[in-house]
């Protein structure tokens, strides 16, 4: 399936550009040895300081801190249990971070290590705090060198893998480009080791259509946590944040710069192409291999952007058909009120995010789950579960106080769902 260009205009043309690089643990590490791969590491060292040569700002998202602490504790496979995990990536990252520090040093560029986890962010204090850090650690001229904590940091507030951690980093800082940097040149429509016939993607503008037309069930290395599928949630998540997202090649990060180049000439995507480009069409422009996602139209930022991707969703909202006419609806942009509440799951307080629902019936009279955004609760599970199905002026006489007129602010939700 092809379909139309949406003709995206959202390429970065400014001299200097913020870009984010999340670099895999294959390409650091070797998945036998686990010994670090430095022609690759000095390679990328070196894409850096031609970028930072040319005056743009560059972040690195790093993997391996377990695949160096298996190599310097001698274990042979990744450990199962989730201690025994964190202890290796706590031998492991620092080790990483004097590699990297040792290879930059040798043109006296200095570093940083920062350490997120998913639970930093989701403090609004905290989240804006983290973003004046790493904005303060590029201004001074300092590679910023970002890990997710994984030392302390328990399951359920991870970020599951570092290619949505650099979605997330590349959101904060409002970056003009993510480059993801993996084992093969590009995306393609299937597994090029099994499938011969698989063609690369050179161009997407729509994701949600392209996993119609693309496989990547294959997970990634025994050393990895993600594969091609993380890859499309990160590009999924950067792109609604306004970032142009490429997937290029590791082990030739020296494409970073000239898929730049090419981009901001105008090259990189011909007014003819379609919104998914399949073939080995890029040859012939000679570019290297590689999978653009252009930014979307109307990106989320700043505040609404860190409440659908950097907060913990707590619960569940349930609506009826009204209320999600007037929450979605471009003409009315409503907030959500008590009245069009129908119920509620899970256990929230006031100011915890929360998932908007809508249940309705489908073609075959079965009932679907729609979601319709997410947002900032004024009121606790408790409370919104009294006062649902009311009018605000009932509110008082209900919990005994009203702090809010409705459940969630039209300024603190963001829809999900298009205009109905």
């Amino acid at each position: 399936m092809i379909y139309k260009n949406h003709q995206n205009s959202h390429r970065p043309t400014r001299s200097s550009l913020t870009i984010v690089i999340k670099v895999g643990t294959t390409t650091i590490c070797d998945e036998q040895t686990h010994f670090p791969v430095l022609s690759n590491l000095s390679s990328l060292v070196e894409a850096v300081l031609k970028l930072k040569s040319l005056g743009h700002r560059v972040v690195l998202i790093t993997s391996a801190a377990v695949g160096t602490g298996l190599r310097r504790l001698n274990m042979n496979a990744r450990p199962t249990k989730m201690a025994t995990l964190q202890a290796v990536a706590a031998v492991g990252q620092g080790r990483l971070i004097r590699l990297y520090d040792d290879l930059f040093g040798q043109f006296h560029q200095p570093v940083a290590q920062v350490l997120l986890t998913k639970n930093d962010l989701s403090d609004r204090a905290q989240y804006l705090n983290a973003v004046s850090c790493l904005e303060e650690i590029l201004d001074i001229g300092v590679v910023p060198i970002v890990n997710e904590n994984d030392t302390i940091c328990p399951q359920e507030i991870r970020f599951g893998d570092n290619d949505t951690l650099s979605a997330i980093t590349a959101g904060m800082l409002k970056a003009d480009y993510l480059f993801l940097l993996t084992d093969v040149d590009c995306l393609y429509t299937d597994n090029p080791r099994t499938n011969p016939d698989a063609k690369n993607v050179s161009v997407c503008h729509d994701i949600q259509v392209l996993r119609e037309q693309v496989s990547v069930a294959s997970r990634g290395s025994s050393l990895g946590t993600g594969g091609m599928s993380t890859k499309l949630i990160a590009a999924d998540l950067a792109t609604a944040a306004g970032v142009r997202t490429v997937i290029t090649h590791g082990a030739k990060p020296d494409n970073i710069m000239k898929i730049i180049q090419a981009d901001d000439a105008g090259t990189l995507i011909t007014p003819h192409e379609l919104a998914v480009v399949t073939g080995d069409n890029l040859p012939a422009r000679n570019l290297p291999l590689h999978t653009l996602f252009t930014a979307k139209d109307n990106p989320l930022y700043d505040r609404k952007w860190w409440i659908k991707h950097g907060l913990h969703t707590a619960g569940r909202i349930y609506i009826d058909g009204g209320a999600m006419k007037a929450v979605v609806s471009k003409k009315q942009r409503s907030s959500l009120f008590a009245a069009g509440v129908v119920a509620v799951e899970n256990s929230f307080v006031a100011n915890q995010a929360v998932v908007i629902i809508h249940r309705r019936e489908n073609e075959d009279g079965q009932v679907e789950e729609v979601e319709v955004g997410k947002g900032l609760v004024n009121y606790s599970s408790p409370e919104i579960e009294r006062i649902r199905g009311c009018h605000s002026q009932d509110i008082t006489n209900i919990i005994g106080y009203m702090d809010a007129e409705c459940v969630i602010h039209r300024d603190n939700l963001v829809r999900t769902l298009e205009n109905v």
